[in-house]
């Protein structure tokens, strides 16, 4: 791992997924739960915050601090694409701290989510 290393994830959110988390996190809004005019349920914004936390378990990240800036909604049935980015890494004895960036966009290349991260890796 070094600075300015991308690391991916992609993912395809589901209904199930929606009513899950719902059902998970209390969170019940009812643009949760009831598809819109078009048919859609959208989902919710700690949810697809997963992508980016997924990342950072890979990396075996220890968060400090996470800032999520959601740009537009993401519905059921939209794949998002989240790129982390490595902005910074320190010795600190036992650990490495890390400072990441991210973002998250939707199948159409519109970006949905973005934010920073730090936190330490355990060595």
């Amino acid at each position: 791992m070094k600075v300015g290393d991308v690391v991916a994830w992609e993912r395809t959110f589901t209904e199930e997924d929606v009513r899950d988390f719902a059902r998970l996190s209390g969170d019940e809004g009812e643009h949760h739960l009831r598809p819109d005019e078009a048919g859609r349920l959208m989902v919710h914004g700690l949810l697809t915050a997963t992508l980016p936390t997924k990342i950072g378990g890979q990396l075996n990240f220890i968060a400090r601090q996470l800032t999520f800036r959601f740009r537009r909604p993401v519905f059921a049935g939209d794949t998002v694409r989240c790129e982390v980015k490595i902005e910074g890494l320190t010795d600190a004895g036992p650990y490495t701290q890390l400072r990441s960036s991210w973002v998250c966009r939707n199948q159409h290349g519109k970006e949905v989510m973005a934010g920073e991260a730090e936190g330490v890796v355990r060595i």
